[in-house]
């Protein structure tokens, strides 16, 4: 991966790389069947690293950044003989305690920045120029909580891949080469139970999380009965090679409703490794031990995307246009 100074120069549409920000939007959209919705969203798709542009030169300091992702349904619209090849949309999870449901979504925009209100003027021109052509079906204004943590209390997002380790972790390579640099991604929308969190012993948050709560050190459960949420979430295949993901999670709420929650988004080279963390988390492993930090945090989305790099989601949405 070559250098890049993000202080210097705009970022670009679609730049999974780009670094992670102290404030986020999570817009997920649904696009009718009218092809006159579909020609106005294959233009303003189209214009995308213009408008990260456009609001992003008023302070470059503020890293305005803007990732579009495509969900299973639309890509078929857009080009339905041409598919990344574990594009598919999101699959219900069932467990015997917690379910992750799956919801609806033809396009998710994740924006980020150093500043909320770039991200809220991205927002607003974005919608401005998208008018009736999309239906928002769900709308997360995240922020970077203290350093890095979550609204639970630890610090998120420690084993996110980084340097050379982030493209082989969260970009499609040469496996897939009509689409590399591209990067599946899954979104989740969890709720917290604050009060029955706050109720339950640090040292066996501890052990349910799989770290320390103040300094963030990781906590050896390999031989424990019952594993922890960071083991869990620890996918290893049958050769030995751990798989990563690239997290972006942020907190959220609004205190006045009691709404705290965690957004949950992982950009990953094979979806099939999201997939099986999830697995782990609501099934078990084995079967029924399942990841215990769902006592506490209910998913109330999940949706799957393909993030096309920029130059392919150019040429995507001029053919379909």
């Amino acid at each position: 991966m070559s250098e890049k100074n993000w202080d210097r120069v705009p970022i670009d549409a679609q730049s999974i790389d780009a670094p992670l920000s102290l404030a986020a939007i999570f817009l997920v959209v649904t696009v009718p069947s009218e092809q006159t919705a579909l020609a106005k969203v294959c233009s303003v798709l189209g214009e995308l690293d213009d408008l990260v542009k456009t609001v992003g030169f008023r302070d470059l300091s503020g890293h305005l950044s803007c990732i579009a992702g495509i969900g299973h349904d639309l890509w078929n619209r857009l080009r339905p003989d041409a598919r990344p090849k574990e594009l598919k949309p999101f699959a219900a999870i069932k467990g015997a305690v917690h379910d992750a449901p799956s919801t609806s979504g033809d396009l998710l925009f994740h924006i980020r920045s150093e500043r909320p209100d770039m991200c809220f003027e991205f927002e607003r021109i974005l919608l401005d120029s998208l008018g009736t052509a999309v239906t928002v079906v769900d709308e997360v204004s995240g922020f970077r909580y203290f350093d890095a943590r979550d609204l639970l209390g630890f610090v998120d997002g420690t084993a996110n891949p980084t340097g050379l380790d982030l493209p082989a972790s969260a970009l499609v390579g040469d496996e897939d080469a009509a689409f590399a640099g591209g990067s599946y991604v899954v979104v989740q929308k969890y709720l917290h139970d604050l009060n029955a969190w706050k109720q339950t012993p640090t040292h066996l948050q501890e052990e349910i999380i799989g770290r320390t709560k103040i300094d963030n050190i990781e906590i050896d459960d390999d031989d424990a009965p019952r594993k922890s949420h960071k083991s869990l979430a620890t996918i290893v295949d049958a050769d030995g090679n751990e798989h990563d993901i690239l997290r972006d999670n942020m907190p959220f709420g609004r205190p006045g409703r009691q709404e705290f929650g965690t957004y949950f988004i992982g950009y990953s080279r094979y979806l099939w490794v999201t997939e099986k963390m999830l697995q782990r988390m609501y099934v078990g492993e084995p079967p029924g031990a399942y990841d215990r930090l769902l006592d506490f945090s209910t998913p109330h989305t999940g949706t799957t995307f393909f993030a096309p790099a920029r130059t392919l989601l150019q040429t995507l949405v001029q053919a379909a246009d």
